[in-house]
């Protein structure tokens, strides 16, 4: 190679090197607080390492890490110290109510249901559903269906709630609206405290998802003759939230393409833990009393959209997929989400 072209060759080289739109722009580092009650050995910590993995690709090294209370993750978000962070939907709502309302009481029964509601999410053209003023949702995984646990098997429907002492998340109106319709005695409790507080007997009933159950020993809170009401109470979600500012532009995009490709992995895992727990602690729902409970979360969910807890147009789109499976559902014609 002469001089001439070896000239030419580092003129462009260094040219592409100041070029940030060359390819080798310079990689940002970005924290990433992930709440997980088990730590950096917990399913959620290591889901979200393949995100990490590839965001690299996309110029951003993303730190992890590990948050085992949820209340010290949201606040480090709020407060700038954590550019990104991994909560459940009872707190994220507060930055993304459309988002937030997956979560919504009985709206989605099935995983089945639930999966079509993230597909339809995680595509480019409900990008703008997912930004609200500087944050933005970056992903949606399931956690998997919230159960009714209770230490007495008699307590197999609302009406046995009656007078009953329930676990209710401080931060969580959902749960406190749950309590205020079926007439339960509600007692204050948060992620880090419910799990005690059933296995002690302080409370008769609280609501977590199959995936606790081995963690958290809930088992320990049924050994007395309780049991967990197979009809769920709702599906919950853990929920990727950024600060858009400090993102490249299509970041947000890009990770909702990851977690949808990370949610059939997601979804049987949920289903595997189940098995965790014993034939004989479920509980059976008549038919009776299924309608009784759909009509309950129907009631809910709109004193809550009311309230501004739900998203109206959210509540909308889940109606329109459980009409899709049910056609010929009361809901269906009635209209009244």
């Amino acid at each position: 190679m002469n001089s001439h072209i070896r000239k030419a060759w580092s003129i462009l080289l260094f040219a592409a090197l100041l070029n940030p739109n060359s390819g080798y722009a310079e990689v940002v580092q970005r924290s990433f607080c992930v709440w997980d009650p088990i730590g950096t050995n917990g399913p959620y910590f290591s889901m979200m390492k393949n995100l990490q993995i590839k965001a690299s690709a996309w110029g951003v090294a993303l730190q992890l890490q590990a948050y085992t209370d949820e209340g010290v993750a949201a606040n480090d978000f709020k407060t700038g110290q954590c550019d990104a962070v991994a909560l459940t939907e009872i707190i994220s709502r507060s930055y993304n109510a459309f988002a937030g309302t997956v979560g919504a009481v009985g709206a989605l029964p099935t995983l089945d249901e639930l999966h079509i509601v993230l597909n339809i999410l995680a595509q480019p053209s409900a990008a703008g559903l997912m930004i609200n003023g500087p944050y933005e949702v970056a992903g949606i995984l399931p956690v998997g269906p919230i159960y009714t646990f209770v230490n007495d098997r008699s307590i197999d429907s609302f009406k046995g709630f009656q007078g009953r002492k329930m676990a209710t998340f401080d931060v969580d109106p959902v749960q406190i609206e749950v309590a205020r319709q079926v007439g339960a005695s509600p007692v204050s409790s948060s992620l880090s405290r419910f799990a005690g507080q059933f296995n002690n007997g302080s409370v008769d009933i609280a609501f977590a998802p199959a995936t606790a159950y081995m963690p958290m020993e809930l088992y320990k809170g049924l050994r007395a003759g309780g049991g967990v009401i197979k009809r769920p109470l709702l599906q919950a979600t853990l929920q990727v939230l950024i600060h858009r500012e400090k993102f490249p532009a299509d970041f947000g995009q890009n990770a909702r393409q990851v977690f949808l490709g990370m949610l059939d992995g997601a979804f049987q895992n949920i289903e595997s833990v189940e098995i965790d727990i014993a034939k004989e602690h479920w509980i059976s729902v008549s038919d009776k009393a299924t309608n009784e409970m759909d009509k309950l979360f129907r009631e809910s969910r709109i004193k809550l959209r009311d309230k501004g807890v739900y998203d109206a147009k959210a509540l909308r789109l889940m109606r329109k997929v459980r009409c899709k499976r049910n056609p010929s559902n009361a809901e269906c014609v009635e209209e009244t989400e």
